[in-house]
């Protein structure tokens, strides 16, 4: 199947983002984008004139969506799976984005070294969120890598994250609650300030299931914590909010 000259393979589809006609091309079967990258790029504030760059971009959603969402000047996306950022490349030629997006092969241990240190206004990251500690690894490699720290950890994402910024950027993360002790430490030991969070509850009487975190380098100690994302009014019902940050 092609489109626009852009060749998606038997075993990929080609998704609609719901944003300007966009669309991303997929594995049927492999590891998809999932509501996280989405409350990330709704979360994330990428103001005019500002570069940004996505640590572990996967299917290059987060730029795609921030480049539709935000008033940004241009969208990277590090993502070190020769396949998947393939993918991701051939979904920014898909959306006619080169001028405004680019994939780039790498290890998010890098990432400094490979773009320079000081070189972003804002650093986002939707990391593996599992520890060795955390459940078994997902025999399909993939996937292990996109959901468990095999190939980098909390503190090799914040590092980075920290390294890339000038003084003054953000860093915005999608994380798991059950490690917003460890985030809050490994941020604030690369002088990365906490300022946001918001947590995203499956339903309203369930706990949380996801943070979102904005922290400033070199910014002042003081936290807000916003009201929740409630992710379903009824079983199988998006609230309101959900379907605004999807863009239905």
């Amino acid at each position: 199947m092609s489109n626009q000259n852009v060749i998606c393979a038997e075993d990929e589809r080609m998704d609609d983002l719901q944003r300007n006609g966009y669309r991303i091309i997929q594995k049927k079967k492999g590891f998809c984008f999932g509501m996280d990258a989405v409350l990330l790029s709704g979360f994330a504030q990428v103001r005019e004139g500002e570069i940004a760059i996505d640590l572990g971009a996967g299917t290059g959603i987060i730029p795609i969506l921030l480049e539709a969402k935000t008033e940004g000047k241009h969208f990277t996306g590090l993502e070190i799976q020769e396949e998947v950022a393939d993918m991701a490349s051939r979904s920014v030629r898909l959306n006619h984005l080169e001028d405004r997006v680019e994939i780039v092969r790498g290890d998010i241990k890098e990432a400094s070294q490979l773009f320079g240190r000081a070189s972003f206004d804002v650093v986002t990251s939707n990391p593996p969120y599992m520890n060795d500690q955390h459940g078994l690894k997902n025999p399909d490699l993939p996937k292990a890598i996109a959901r468990h720290e095999v190939l980098c950890t909390l503190d090799d994402v914040c590092r980075e994250a920290a390294a890339l910024l000038k003084p003054g950027g953000r860093f915005y993360m999608v994380h798991r609650p059950h490690r917003l002790a460890e985030i809050i430490t490994a941020l604030k030991a690369y002088k990365l300030e906490p300022k946001r969070m918001k947590m995203v509850h499956p339903f309203i009487d369930k706990e949380a299931n996801m943070v979102l975190i904005e922290s400033v380098r070199g910014g002042r100690s003081m936290i807000k914590v916003e009201a929740p994302i409630i992710v379903y009014q009824a079983p199988g019902v998006y609230t309101e909010e959900i379907y605004t940050i999807y863009g239905y």
